[in-house]
């Protein structure tokens, strides 16, 4: 499975804010992820920042106001448009919605958008009172009604001065947002996909707990790419430091108890669970209510076993149906494929993945991951080192082709 960015043809509209710095940011990490970006400048963003740093960051021709009367000025805004996968305008200023709203088209960039037949994604950036007055307001409905993807603007800072909305949102936010739109669509679309991640932790008092190493990365790069895929997602997340993936609907969870809680709500009437979180198979019997002093002596903690989450999923797919597709992950240090295959018979399983904890390149903490997929089928891949990205498309390219 490929990635959603690669070779993607994107439109970036850059007009006069401040926030034209965040845009040179932008459109490097659109490239970094191998997008192929055009970048166009309004005469007014040229005053804040110019062509050469778009070229300088993307590799390709940045266009400004001049570029429209040169000699393919006739057509170029004609195949700008017509060739792109989807049209950004960031920031985008009350001025250029206002023209944008009213089909006004007087500059590169507002015949670009009319001409174009891709999505446009929009994200505002101006001062708070000029966001909050009536006619911007007014255009950014118009602009709505017409399929207009608007995100934000942000609380914040202003150059004004002032704390209002009216900041346009982080790069890496709207990065999000864009494989987001670029993901509608997709072999997922309308299907529900729910993911856990992260370890869970056991209360041993206020301030103590039981805990394992995972970091959540697996988990979040699989909500990720079913969200590129065009699915809905819902991440139930142990505590970890990740940012959420946009458009993904986020649960926080602690323990085990509360993480199966989660799942069993969420999963109802999900097409897939994805079940990456470390769950912890034992918990304490007690669970302190102050903190447990050192005079108090040597501590002993009494564990029970938890409930297993998958096999409880387990009994309500066995009435219901749903999900309708289950993939497990087994973290082993030994027997791998042993321990892999019990797991995948007992709870049910569609489809387990199964990685070695003990090679130094997989497992917790790092970005690659060395995965055997075992079918119910009784089909076996081992998959050479991949980036966790790369794995969550793997694994997702085997769950559509169960739901096909």
């Amino acid at each position: 499975m490929t990635n959603l960015l690669k070779n993607k043809r994107i439109i970036l509209g850059v007009t006069g804010s401040i926030a034209c710095y965040k845009s040179a940011d932008l459109a490097s990490k659109l490239h970094q992820a191998g997008a192929q970006v055009d970048v166009i400048l309004t005469r007014a963003a040229a005053n804040f920042i110019t062509s050469l740093t778009f070229q300088s960051v993307t590799g390709r021709r940045a266009y400004s106001e001049a570029d429209l009367w040169g000699a393919e000025g006739h057509v170029l805004h004609i195949g700008l448009g017509k060739d792109a996968d989807l049209l950004v305008i960031a920031p985008v200023t009350a001025n250029t919605m206002a023209k944008l709203a009213h089909g006004q088209a007087d500059n590169l960039l507002t015949l670009a958008v009319l001409a174009a037949e891709c999505p446009l994604l929009l994200a505002p950036a101006m001062d708070g009172g000029m966001f909050k007055h009536a006619a911007t307001q007014a255009n950014l409905e118009t602009l709505r009604e017409r399929g207009a993807i608007i995100v934000g603007p942000a609380s914040g800072h202003l150059a004004s001065g002032m704390e209002a909305i009216g900041r346009m949102l982080e790069p890496q936010e709207l990065l999000g947002h864009i494989r987001l739109a670029l993901g509608r669509g997709g072999p997922l679309q309308g299907r529900r996909v729910v993911v856990t991640a992260g370890g869970a932790q056991e209360a041993i008092d206020p301030v103590r707990y039981i805990a394992n190493r995972s970091s959540g990365k697996q988990g979040f790069a699989l909500a990720q790419t079913a969200l590129d895929l065009g699915a809905d997602v819902t991440l139930i997340s142990a505590p970890t430091h990740l940012e959420t993936p946009v458009g993904a609907q986020r649960m926080d969870v602690r323990s085990t108890g509360e993480m199966l809680a989660a799942v069993l709500d969420a999963s109802q009437k999900a097409d897939v669970l994805l079940m990456a979180a470390a769950a912890a198979d034992f918990q304490p019997v007690e669970t302190a209510e102050n903190k447990i002093k050192k005079a108090q002596g040597i501590l002993e903690v009494k564990l029970e076993e938890t409930r297993d989450i998958l096999v409880e999923v387990s009994k309500r797919k066995t009435k219901n149906g749903y999900p309708r597709v289950v993939v497990g992950f087994a973290a082993e240090s030994q027997n791998l494929i042993e321990n892999a295959e019990k797991k995948l018979k007992s709870k049910q399983l569609d489809i387990i993945a199964a990685n070695d904890i003990s090679a130094a390149d997989a497992g917790f903490a790092v970005d690659t991951n060395r995965i055997t997929l075992l079918h119910a089928s009784g089909e076996k891949e081992e998959l050479p080192l991949m980036s966790k990205d790369e794995v969550a498309g793997v694994v997702l390219e085997r769950v559509i082709k169960l739901l096909d």
